[in-house]
């Protein structure tokens, strides 16, 4: 079998351990079609020992708020960041889906107050495997791909 090789960015973010395919939705929750100056590198469906197969993300120059990092464990809650810094990793940390999602995203409940009024939308994580998540306003509860189309 040939060696896999990814470039190795001097500074920044890596994201591994994403779902085979999810790499365009968080190359799309980061914002991160028009990379700033920096090297936007995208292994898909890489061999894993973790998962079978993996995307990987790595952002030269740039590093995740933790609003980003939680965005990324609602597509990817397997997935690890890691900080690089001179060519070399010097954090590494696995995403966490926090106990409420806020502001990250919007209700599908057409009626609900978060999509009428200046409230910023909050959900409570009622599962994490499948992730479940219920609307603080009006109840709702979204999962899946629900949850994917409303990032």
């Amino acid at each position: 079998m040939p060696e896999l090789k990814i470039e190795v960015i001097p500074e920044g973010t890596v994201i591994d351990h994403i779902p085979v395919g999810k790499w365009l939705k968080v190359v799309e929750i980061l914002g991160l079609r028009k990379p700033n100056d920096g090297t936007l590198l995208i292994a898909s469906n890489v061999p894993s020992k973790k998962l079978g197969r993996k995307d990987i993300v790595k952002v030269e120059g740039r590093y995740l708020s933790e609003e980003e990092v939680n965005k990324i464990a609602l597509i990817a809650p397997m997935a690890t960041v890691n900080i690089v810094r001179d060519y070399k990793i010097v954090e590494k940390f696995n995403v966490e889906i926090p106990d409420e999602i806020v502001g990250i995203l919007r209700c599908p409940n057409p009626n609900c107050i978060s999509n009428h009024e200046y409230v910023t939308p909050r959900f409570r994580v009622e599962n994490r495997e499948p992730l479940k998540l219920r609307c603080h306003y009006c109840e709702r509860t979204i999962e899946g791909e629900e949850i994917l189309g409303n990032l």
